[in-house]
């Protein structure tokens, strides 16, 4: 055995990253296993149960997944991680929830694994008539909540209780002059294979393209939620274009316009906004008989639209994202309620088929001048990250990157808004933010596109849901502390192939020996499990 992985009796796995393996193991790898740190030389992984069960409803099996472990293990793989796997990936479907006539039913293929739940108080609370001791009847309302809680208890429901076809509304592809491409119809049949479920593809690969195909596959009125307005009005753009779809059938639902059409685009912000302790627009759920349910930007889903979905799991549910990271820790509530992974392709394996740009990474570190570095060190512990991400050091290394790519389209992104305002008057660049009007949003982007600005300073808002494919340049002064979930969406920003033909490149520009420098190594985690190195650059050589 010579392989490049070592695989350790605690389920960690070491990759060694010089090994002449070390991407195909870690393509394969990174199917069931998270990456947890990625140093220079040894990056290590975890295995976890919802990463299991994720590749076991994508269709992996465990021999699958083991036979991953003992091709590329240098030594042979623990006795104690071959039957934890095996043991974990067993449990997914061993409790099922069907439909009897309109009656749900608990079902157990195993009487004392349904027994062992069922006398759990929360699950308790969500049963109706005991059958049999291998079925229990579920209270109506129940399949959502019922599923989260399994989950907890590991044991994850498989869910065969089928979907309302909702009101048919017939919805064709236009592809007359371009084609769904594999990986996208694999994506929707694979989908359409499990009912409901989330859809991982980088950005820039055509997520959109896959919700339009699942919709004309549906033939069925479709509720699509989306981060913002500029966001539902680029779906409905590429909809008019991509589908038989026109004007009259769809309808956005913000805080501007509130239209119910046979496909209505609604921003997570409407959803959750309350009055007076309610939630103001929940009729919009049941406003037509939706057949599908579109989530773009799953990983990005707020907190209170998880409640809602637990009441939607009649609907047909599809998840789109780049990424299942999700900085709250309730992956687990997106696997129960939208749905398990039914389609992840690797950002590496896009772009060798072209479909994405290659992108180069960097991370400039920036030393702090002597008086800056004794206000960091005498500031409090939560003042500390602005400090360093905000430092004045950083904009002259702004200045030089983007004289370096003069003529590129670049993006400069920064969280903090007295910083981007500096940043702007630097440049002499325009700036979009959160409080930037939608129509000046949407002018500011279109110039954009078009060239007539090469340089946009731009806040978190424009960190997803926004097309702007000539974009080659991003220069990320600072963000949402270690987020790995931000870094992997600005890269994004940049991987939509280029007419220029460009290749991307990728700065973050750190504060040296700062929290800054800690945080960038956690964000830069799901781009390195991905396949992306960052370049460490010093920024007195940058301006040489």
């Amino acid at each position: 055995m010579t392989g490049p992985l070592i695989v350790q009796s605690d389920r960690t796995v070491l990759l060694e990253v010089a090994h002449p393996q070390a991407e195909d193991a870690r393509h394969d790898l990174s199917v069931f296993a998270e990456l947890e740190r990625a140093p220079e030389h040894v990056h290590t992984y975890r295995i976890t149960r919802l990463g299991l069960w994720n590749a076991r409803a994508a269709g992996h099996t465990a021999e699958d997944m083991l036979g991953t472990l003992e091709k590329y293990s240098k030594f042979p793989v623990p006795q104690s991680v071959t039957v934890d796997v095996a043991e974990t990936v067993a449990r997914y479907g061993r409790i099922v929830i069907e439909r009897d006539g309109d009656t749900l039913v608990l079902r157990g293929t195993d009487s004392t694994v349904l027994r062992e739940v069922t006398r759990v108080k929360k699950i308790g609370e969500l049963l109706g008539v005991r059958r049999s001791d291998t079925e229990w009847e579920l209270l109506p309302w129940a399949r959502g909540e019922v599923k989260q809680q399994l989950v907890k208890l590991g044991w994850p429901a498989e869910d065969h209780a089928g979907y309302t076809p909702g009101t048919p509304h017939a919805i064709d592809l236009d592809q007359t002059d371009w084609q769904l491409r594999g990986y996208q119809q694999q994506a929707i049949d694979n989908f359409f294979d499990g009912g409901s479920g989330v859809v991982v593809l980088p950005c820039g690969a055509g997520k959109t393209l896959v919700g339009a195909g699942a919709m004309a596959a549906a033939g069925t009125t479709t509720l699509i939620l989306v981060t913002n307005t500029v966001s539902a009005r680029q779906w409905r753009d590429e909809l008019l274009k991509r589908t038989s779809l026109t004007e009259d059938e769809i309808g956005e639902y913000s805080g501007s316009v509130k239209e119910i059409k046979p496909v209505t685009i609604a921003t997570y912000q409407i959803l959750t906004a309350r009055r007076g302790g309610k939630y103001t627009h929940l009729s919009l759920l049941d406003a037509l008989d939706w057949g599908l349910v579109v989530y773009d930007e799953v990983h990005l889903l707020p907190a209170p639209v998880f409640k809602l979905t637990a009441e939607l799991q009649a609907r047909r549910r599809l998840g789109l994202t780049a990424t299942l990271v999700r900085e709250d820790g309730r992956e687990s509530d997106v696997f129960s309620l939208i749905g398990p992974k039914r389609f992840d392709a690797p950002w590496k394996e896009i772009e060798a088929q072209g479909y994405i740009s290659p992108a180069s990474c960097y991370e400039v570190r920036v030393d702090l001048p002597q008086e800056a570095r004794l206000e960091y060190a005498a500031a409090p512990d939560d003042e500390r990250y602005r400090l360093a991400a905000t430092a004045d050091a950083k904009l002259d290394v702004v200045r030089d990157l983007v004289a370096r790519h003069d003529g590129e389209q670049i993006l400069v992104i920064g969280q903090y808004l007295d910083q981007l305002e500096q940043l702007a008057a630097t440049l002499d660049a325009p700036t979009l933010t959160g409080g930037t009007p939608i129509d000046e949003r949407e002018r500011l982007y279109q110039a954009f596109r078009d060239g007539e600005i090469k340089v946009l300073v731009v806040s978190k808002v424009a960190n997803f849901s926004v097309d702007l494919p000539e974009a080659t340049v991003a220069i990320q002064v600072s963000g949402s502390f270690g987020s790995r979930q931000e870094e992997a969406q600005r890269l994004g920003r940049l991987l939509r192939p280029k007419k220029s033909g460009l290749p991307a490149s990728f700065y973050t520009l750190v504060s040296r020996d700062t929290v800054d420098q800690d945080f960038a190594q956690n964000r830069q985690r799901f781009l390195a499990e991905q396949g992306y190195s960052y370049t460490i650059l010093d920024s007195p050589a940058l301006a040489a």
